[in-house]
């Protein structure tokens, strides 16, 4: 069946927020992202990687930090990541 959506089924306004703004100054993540530097991680796993075979990875420095959240927070899925 066909249906044509109505005046009221439309959105009529959009809300746009920075993650920078939802995460306070002090919070403990500012404080590692501004502290730690990452890049290290390129470095150790580099040899891990394939140059010029095989799908672009995801960035290693990502998924470090996605198993740091697990571990602060006690997530035990990536799925609630």
């Amino acid at each position: 069946m066909l249906t044509k959506a109505k005046a009221k089924d439309k959105q009529t306004s959009y809300e746009f927020v920075m993650l920078e703004e939802l995460v306070k100054e002090d919070h403990l993540l500012r404080k590692i992202d501004k502290y730690i530097d990452f890049s290290f991680i390129y470095d150790e796993v580099e040899e891990l990687y394939c140059h010029d075979n095989g799908r672009p990875s995801v960035d290693p420095v990502v998924l470090f930090k996605m198993t740091l959240l697990q571990y602060l927070y006690g997530i035990r899925s990536e799925r609630r990541l």
